[in-house]
């Protein structure tokens, strides 16, 4: 039977949720903790997709991969879970970005402080100042250390609960670290949730919330299950500040959404919509959706990513285009996600600057993900309406894999998206088809982060930990002696090295630059007492804190411990740093030509080219590529000093300066400066001038994935040759074609005229031929419903001829539907064609969606023109015959 009622807010006052977050790194400074800011959520490690807790930045220290500058830490560390994401909106504490409280040792203290502390942060009248009669406390079984201490801090005994393994052990896997863990929970009162009887914090619905979890590794299991003590035991805590943020916000039912985190989304949605905040508010699901995965996109975007079809990218849009569709569901027909980015920015700006920094970045992002969305929504909602009935006709329960492909292939319908709308049905998608289709499609994301290099992670990790950091001096010098600290071979530490092998050598100090930040590794020699070594690349290893060299032993013998002289590939390496410094002065020419959103999304950076990624929603025009050139040409004529410093990472930001999006930056940052037109952090080597960077050209550009556009340049001598080159190539032409240089456009125009005008003799020919002209075509259009429809299989004739007798027939038809077929190269190709007037009716992508799977094809494109194939040729008639039935039932359905 439950005792009687705490108060209803049995707390200290109302706390927003940023004073939340610094005081809990004021009370642990004071503990002597170092308050760290949080890392990216893109984290160092690949075994992860995302940051998925606040100890992922610290584990090369638990792990003991690097040598510890401090032994304890406090943080405050923005993460991004989507294991569950179909939860989100469904319930009260489901989100995929979160903020994850911490405190951590590594090796230092242990339960006898831990404890107390998380009581007295809790508790503390000058703290969070929670009523202890609303806290309960989990511990393992077998704990009777932490159960002890609990008492001692003024726990009632019956209050502290005795869990299993599975609840309150922690294990990193079948064997490893591990140790048993200890959660303070919250009790919001029986009218929360009257279900749940007092205590049962296991089964605790919407009364209890897990507010505190305190990991204590101090096992290292082996393989027969026993358990060994650590010689340096761990603390690993965490908690939600968005839970935390819950009860001192006094939100009775502990709904997340009704703190200061979301509603201020949440009510600028319900000014779009009309509709009031509440769980018994129509579309009060949606509404959380669409505030919680808002935050999300908006930081992903932030720290770097963008909408793509893999990998983190992949993440991103399903996140987006669920809340797209969520938004829908309230009725909202236009654009408006990008409106709600100024709000996240009111809420989470403060926290987290890079996101002020991000704003022309997120709102660009934002509109053209929607716009591209919404371009195809309407259309694959309109198809997957009529699978479902016929899905659920079929007794199966299943959705066919090969039609949720192709609303994933071609109307970029998430398939997570898909499996929603079918759940919200009662059926599946079947997923093994789904799978079979994707095949070829492209590479499953997973398979690119999950595993991969762990076994020479551990070498490089084991290494760092006995050895010192190496020392790069490169900054300064091509050259220096040094002493070999370790050699490895196959990915083994070895104790030799002989002529004709391939090796790893790791010096205690260095000039040879690591490939990092998209700048390649340095190659050389190393020579000593007999022993030559050719240095073919240099890569940094256990988080940069080994520079390993990559050798093939040219004669003599190498161990551990002998002498050499390091001497860099000097003229290599200044052409790395002509190309390095370009993509620097390239990064502040896009901003000034194209608008502050573009932000650097990746670089490679060689002695021969330079290629560099940047954030544009769209390619870049002649004019506006001449003009970034330009610019970066006048920068290097202006001979712009280049300068140096090392400083805060606050200090730099707070300068302006930029930072790469995804790359991991220490306390101490180094900023690289050319007048006082760009100011990056950078680790990479440059010019001392922009002078010395030369002629810049740029050589093409591509687009990498949505809203990501590629440069590829060239710079100094490189950027010559490439001038040399076109203008030998350019009077091989001129010549070739009887014409001088600067007649080469008009007389290719000329050339290119004629061309078309053959072409046309040549369609009049076979029209004339085969008796199909225009005008034959349009006298036999069908009536449909009153709408004018052509749909005829024509002789041998390409896509190209296809689409241009189709714009003739539409121009004849004035309104109407037009559908040709053709064969040419064992190949049946479909175009669909709607007139304007039409188009907001009937929609050509549809069309060929409805009539490309006879081909055994698949089809795609725009409301007025769309275009399919298949290789099923025979059917053609078929298919041109079904295109009538395919407009009815468009029209059935409108």
């Amino acid at each position: 039977m439950d005792r009687e009622e705490p108060s209803p807010l049995a707390c200290r006052e109302y706390m927003k949720s940023s004073e939340l977050r610094q005081s809990f790194l004021d009370f642990f400074a004071a503990q002597g903790h170092r308050a760290c800011p949080s890392s990216s959520l893109i984290p160092d490690d690949p075994s992860l997709l995302f940051t998925v807790a606040g100890m992922v930045p610290f584990k090369p220290m638990f792990l003991g991969q690097v040598k510890l500058e401090y032994t304890r830490a406090a943080s405050c560390q923005k993460c991004i879970r989507t294991n569950d994401i179909e939860n989100v909106g469904r319930t009260r504490r489901h989100h995929t970005f979160f903020e994850m409280l911490g405190n951590f040792s590594f090796g230092d203290y242990f339960k006898s402080e831990a404890i107390p502390w998380a009581w007295e942060f809790l508790t503390g009248p000058g703290w969070m100042g929670l009523d202890r009669e609303r806290l309960w406390v989990s511990v393992f079984r077998d704990d009777a250390e932490a159960i002890e201490i609990w008492r001692k801090v003024g726990v009632k005994p019956e209050r502290i609960l005795k869990m299993g393994e599975d609840s309150n052990f922690w294990t990193m896997g079948e064997t490893g670290p591990c140790g048993p863990c200890s959660e303070v929970y919250y009790d919001f009162g029986r009218a929360a949730d009257p279900s749940v009887r007092e205590g049962d914090v296991e089964n605790g619905g919407n009364r209890y919330v897990e507010i505190w979890n305190n990991v204590f590794t101090q096992f290292d299991r082996q393989a027969d299950g026993r358990l060994l003590p650590l010689p340096k035991k761990n603390i690993d805590t965490g908690m939600g500040l968005e839970r935390l943020a819950a009860v001192k916000q006094g939100i009775g039912n502990g709904d997340n959404f009704g703190t200061d985190l979301f509603l201020p989304l949440i009510e600028a949605v319900g000014s779009m919509t009309g509709k009031a905040y509440g769980e018994s508010s129509d579309g009060h699901v949606s509404m959380r959706v669409i505030a919680d995965h808002a935050r999300a996109s908006a930081f992903l975007v932030a720290d770097g990513v963008l909408p793509g079809n893999e990998g983190r990218g992949y993440v991103l849009r399903r996140i987006f285009r669920r809340a797209v569709r969520h938004g829908r569901l309230l009725g909202v027909k236009e654009p408006f996600m990008a409106r709600l980015v100024p709000r996240v920015l009111e809420m989470m700006g403060p926290g987290y600057p890079e996101l002020k920094g991000a704003e022309d970045r997120l709102t660009a992002t934002f509109k053209s993900e929607e716009e591209r969305f919404l371009r195809t929504l309407d259309e694959g909602l309109g198809i997957l309406k009529d699978l479902l009935p016929r899905a659920k006709a079929s007794g199966t329960g299943l959705l066919s894999g090969a039609e949720a492909f192709k609303l994933y292939d071609t109307f970029g319908f998430p398939l997570e998206l898909t499996q929603e709308l079918c759940a919200e049905q009662g059926l599946e998608v079947d997923l093994d088809r789904f799978r079979q289709e994707m095949e070829g499609q492209r590479e499953k994301a997973r398979a690119a982060w999950k595993g991969g290099g762990h076994g020479e992670d551990s070498v490089y990790g084991g290494l760092a930990s006995q050895l010192p950091r190496t020392l790069f001096l490169g900054y300064g010098q091509t050259e220096a002696a040094a002493r070999v600290l370790a050699i490895l071979r196959q990915g083994q530490v070895v104790d030799s090295a002989r002529a004709g092998e391939d090796v790893e050598v790791v010096l205690d100090q260095t000039p040879f630059y690591g490939e990092s930040g998209g700048q390649v590794g340095d190659s050389g020699v190393l020579e000593g007492a007999g022993a030559q070594l050719e240095v073919l690349d240099t890569v940094k290893r256990a988080g940069g804190a080994l520079f390993v060299h990559r050798c093939r032993m040219e004669q003599g013998g190498l161990k551990p411990g002998d002498g050499l002289a390091a001497r860099v590939d000097a003229p290599r390496r200044k052409a790395v740093a002509r190309h390095h410094s370009a993509t620097h002065l390239l990064h502040a020419a896009l901003r000034q030509v194209l608008g502050n959103h573009v932000q650097q999304a990746g670089s490679y950076v060689g002695p021969e080219r330079l290629r560099f990624d940047f954030s544009h929603p769209q390619a870049l025009g002649p004019a506006e590529r001449q003009a970034v050139e330009r610019w970066v040409n006048q920068r290097s004529l202006e001979n712009l000093a280049g300068a140096v410093r090392e400083m805060g990472q606050a200090e730099a930001r707070a300068e302006g300066a930029m930072a790469l999006f995804g790359e991991k930056y220490g306390d101490k940052v180094r900023v690289v400066s050319f007048g006082a037109v760009s100011k990056e952090l950078c680790g990479g080597t440059h010019v001392a001038a922009t002078g010395e960077v030369g002629l810049v050209r740029i050589l093409g550009e591509s687009a990498v994935s949505s809203g990501v556009r590629r440069l590829e340049a060239v710079a100094g001598l490189a950027a010559y040759e490439e001038l040399a080159k076109d203008g030998e190539l350019l009077g091989r032409l001129a010549a070739e074609l009887k014409t001088s240089v600067a007649e080469l456009p008009a007389r290719l125009q000329k050339l290119q005229e004629r061309e078309k005008e053959l072409r046309r003799q040549v369609e009049k020919l076979r029209a004339q031929g085969s008796g199909v002209t225009p005008e034959s075509l349009l006298a036999r259009a069908q009536d449909v419903r009153g709408v004018a429809l052509v749909a005829e299989a024509l002789p041998e004739s390409g896509a190209e001829e296809l689409k241009a007798l189709g714009d003739r027939l539409k121009a004849g038809l004035k309104s109407g539907v037009v559908v040709l077929g053709s064969v040419a190269d064992d190949k049946a190709t479909l175009v669909a064609m709607v007139t304007k007037d039409l188009a907001g009716r009937i929609s050509a992508g549809k069309l060929v969606g409805e009539l490309a799977p006879i081909l055994g094809g698949r089809g795609g494109g725009k409301p007025e023109m769309a275009q399919a194939g298949g290789k099923e040729t025979d059917r053609l008639p078929e298919a041109v015959q079904a295109a009538r039935s395919a407009l009815e039932k468009q029209m059935e359905g409108r």
